[in-house]
């Protein structure tokens, strides 16, 4: 037997009958990853996202934890899973998983999708733009896609009513001090945190004290604030800190970094975060309608924001933001379930 017929033999190879396969494409936006799961999932239940969300959270949370969790995945790993469509004018729904539970929207995972759908085939390409509407847990969201020689060029969306639910606020933490926050929506709700003020440089370097500070502001903020959605109990709490400062690209207006779910970092700007943000520049007056802005990550990445319009239909003042990007797929993946595996559903290191 040759050399190569070894490896005819690995190609050819059946997993058990009894092993769970699941099929995946995976992406990014920004460098933030989303792993789109393709088969093996069983059927997600629910007349509305929000119903589906819970049936997965309630009968495969297992599965959740398989995909994102190590060996398959890392403790900063994203996904979702692509539904039917729950409005009468959408394409699909979506819900997004992560290391601690399921997402209500996510702006890198609207992005990656967009690219996804439109690259693969699974939509048509329409120059000079491609229109894509997503039933997502926070609301219908509208992509679009630039196509340039049937290539998608960028991604921007139209995302959920975004506002201010606190502002100007300060909470004492122990070795902390006084802390300066905002709290604002974007699709899920964040507290924001002027870096400057506390003395905190938002490069790699500082990843793990990044993350030690915006779990402990997160954490005793949702102690002592209530978080409540005006219209949605299931969005009505705190995500994750989101921590700004000078950009360090000085034609960037400003830099985000992202702490959410359970000390998760997002490599990109946070397009829930800075449509959230967007909210709280508009109504400082820092920002004004139609104007664009470029927020830079932690690595240095970027994501454009505006404001387009002004809404009005609960008790906050609310704006829809407008925020620009775009994604790479990087790999298809298929893995296994091995029954006998004492660590098939994956453990978590942080």
């Amino acid at each position: 037997m040759t050399f190569t017929s070894h490896f005819k033999k690995i190609a050819d190879w059946i997993h058990p009958d009894d092993w769970i396969e699941i099929e995946t494409i995976d992406a990014h936006t920004a460098g933030e990853p989303l792993r789109i799961i393709l088969s093996g999932f069983p059927e997600i239940k629910g007349k509305t996202i929000l119903e589906k969300r819970k049936y997965f959270k309630e009968n495969y949370d297992y599965l959740r934890k398989l995909l994102m969790y190590e060996p398959r995945g890392h403790a900063d790993m994203y996904g979702c899973v692509i539904t039917p469509p729950v409005s009468d004018d959408s394409d699909f729904g979506v819900i997004f998983i992560h290391n601690e539970g399921y997402s209500t929207m996510c702006g890198h995972g609207i992005i990656s999708l967009t690219k996804v759908v439109l690259e693969t085939g699974m939509y048509d390409k329409i120059e000079p733009i491609t229109k894509i509407k997503i039933d997502t847990p926070s609301g219908l969201v509208t992509a679009y896609a630039k196509i340039v020689n049937q290539k998608v060029d960028s991604i921007f969306f139209d995302n959920v009513e975004s506002f201010i639910l606190s502002e100007n606020k300060i909470i004492e933490i122990p070795n902390l001090g006084k802390i300066n926050y905002d709290v604002a929506f974007g699709g899920a709700f964040y507290a924001f945190v002027n870096a400057d003020e506390i003395g905190l440089e938002l490069v790699e370097k500082n990843y793990r004290e990044i993350i030690e500070k915006g779990m402990i502001i997160k954490n005793e903020i949702m102690k002592n604030c209530e978080i409540k959605h005006p219209t949605n109990d299931e969005l009505s709490f705190l995500y994750g800190t989101i921590f700004y400062s000078k950009p360090k690209n000085e034609s960037n207006f400003s830099r985000h970094v992202c702490v959410f779910a359970n000390g998760e970092v997002d490599r990109s700007p946070t397009g829930t975060g800075v449509s959230a943000r967007a909210a709280i520049l508009y109504s400082k007056n820092q920002i004004g309608l139609n104007q664009k802005v470029t927020i830079e990550s932690i690595i240095d990445t970027s994501f454009s924001v505006e404001v387009i319009k002004e809404s009005d239909n609960h008790k906050y003042k609310a704006i829809i933001p407008r925020v620009e990007g775009n994604a790479f797929i990087i790999s298809k993946n298929t893995f296994y379930l091995d029954p006998e595996d004492p660590l098939k559903n994956g453990f978590f290191l942080r």
